[in-house]
């Protein structure tokens, strides 16, 4: 064996070693293609988040990064800085197969919640996404997050990975526009457009699905990642010839990036957003009581997410305990914590654990080298975006359908016949779809529950800290009647 090839071997023995691959049944290869996958699938937000927190001026009439105009590269390459940053973090400090990047729904509260109040600026707005990240920090060493979480019941921890999986789903189907607003207004939402497949992007999901999942019935390795590839074909093939635009109020075109070849594949990032905060400055623009509840606001979202989403993920990567609880599960809330820190730093909203990271999952991912590989990819591509943003939603979502099945697959080890628990668990799943939010699922199952226990007098066997975060959801859920009241 030649001295190169020892060292070789010894490189990827240590690597081994480290992450525990071989351990939890994975191979390098497997990780870096589950990755891959991940990052495909959660890419999309280098391109959403700027639209949804750079297309809004604060309360100056000042867009994100000081600017009287959207500077959606801008934010595009923090966006992508930040969340490659921290999934290199996750994977390297919680060898968890989990990304972070900018969190959905969160963005947008600080655009419109916060930011685009009268008076409020952007680094003020980014200044309280900061002091939440550092509260919330400061909840995780002082072992508070954990002991939360330890404190839920498992068949709610079953339930949120259930609730996660139909969210998923649903956000798959969604954004691919297979399930939409109808224009005639007469259900809430349809099947395609009038209740038929009738549009060239419409196709391009159910190849990618059809591909995803005759692949996985026959085992093929890396079937999801495969299945991006073959819808991003045929994609650009389609637009190729039909020359469609990118509207999602547009029945007919491409939901958000058009897939074509770029005119050139590389391009220099610009950074200059991140740092442009106020940390301070929002509780002289507001009155103080309105600015913490705020922060509380945010501080609420954020915390139970990610408690949902690393308990799905680790559930599906067969990482979690006999009490649904991850390995290393510190520091994976301690690094999630930082991210929203992080994430207002640089200026591009608190960033958040991605269920999205369930894909890599599904395509084999099982340790925090798969974190690392996603984390890679996110910092190439604020020098590449031309290559990954030509990959449509409609060739990446059916991955969030076919993983959505395979998480809600956990409702069997739920006792139904047992109503103080079935209609928690019932009510966790069914909202976060329902209510766009998993922090709703996960609020109104831990209320239900302990009102439940309360009538049928089994109050003394809930643990008091699920009687506090029942009271704080109850809280949470009033916050806008509360704001209202405060002017």
């Amino acid at each position: 064996m030649s001295a190169t090839t020892q060292e070789r071997t010894g490189l990827a023995g240590r690597i081994d070693s480290y992450f525990e691959i071989t351990k939890r049944g994975s191979t390098i290869g497997q990780e870096i293609r589950g990755g891959l996958t991940t990052f495909f699938t959660m890419a999309y937000i280098v391109v959403l988040n700027p639209i949804i927190i750079g297309t809004v001026a604060d309360g100056t009439g000042t867009y994100l990064g000081g600017g009287s105009e959207p500077n959606l590269a801008l934010v595009a390459a923090a966006t992508a800085l930040v969340a490659g940053l921290l999934s290199i973090a996750m994977g390297v400090w919680a060898r968890f197969p989990l990304a972070l990047a900018a969190g959905l729904g969160l963005n947008a509260f600080v655009a419109y919640g916060i930011a685009a109040r009268e008076g409020m600026s952007w680094p003020e707005a980014m200044g309280f996404v900061v002091i939440e990240g550092l509260v919330i920090t400061l909840l995780v060493l002082s072992g508070f997050r954990k002991a939360v979480f330890a404190a839920v019941p498992a068949f709610l921890k079953q339930a949120i990975a259930v609730g996660i999986g139909l969210f998923l789903a649903f956000i798959g189907l969604f954004d691919a526009g297979m399930v939409r607003i109808p224009a005639s207004g007469a259900t809430p939402t349809e099947f395609g457009i009038g209740g038929y497949i009738a549009s060239w992007p419409m196709l391009v999901f159910v190849v990618g699905l059809l591909t995803a999942v005759i692949l996985m019935v026959r085992k093929v390795r890396g079937a999801l990642l495969i299945s991006i590839a073959v819808a991003t074909a045929l994609a650009m093939l389609i637009q190729g010839v039909v020359k469609l635009g990118a509207d999602p109020a547009v029945a007919n075109d491409w939901a958000l990036v058009v897939p074509e070849i770029p005119a050139s594949i590389a391009s220099v990032p610009d950074f200059s957003l991140v740092g442009q905060v106020d940390l301070f400055g929002g509780f002289t623009t507001l009155p103080v009581l309105t600015a913490l509840l705020l922060v509380f606001s945010l501080l609420m979202a954020d915390f139970f997410d990610t408690m949902g989403t690393m308990t799905a993920v680790g559930a599906e990567a067969g990482l979690n305990d006999e009490e649904g609880n991850p390995e290393r599960s510190q520091q994976i809330l301690l690094v999630d914590s930082i991210g929203a820190a992080a994430g207002g730093f640089g200026s591009v909203s608190s960033n958040t654990s991605y269920i999205e990271s369930a894909s890599g999952v599904g395509d084999g991912a099982r340790t925090g080298l798969a974190s690392v590989v996603t984390g890679v990819a996110f910092l190439l591509s604020t020098f590449l975006t031309p290559l990954y943003a030509m990959v449509p939603f409609e060739a990446a979502t059916p991955v969030l359908v076919v993983v959505g099945f395979l998480m809600v697959s956990q409702v069997a080890g739920i006792d139904w016949k047992d109503y103080r628990i079935a209609i928690p668990a019932f009510l966790t799943f069914i909202l976060m779809p329902f209510g766009y939010s998993i922090s709703v699922g996960i609020g109104a199952g831990f209320i239900s529950f302990v009102v439940l226990q309360v009538a049928t007098g089994a109050a003394r066997k809930v643990h008091p800290l699920m009687w506090g975060t029942a009271a704080a959801f109850a809280v949470y859920f009033a916050m806008g009647p509360i704001l209202n009241l405060l002017g």
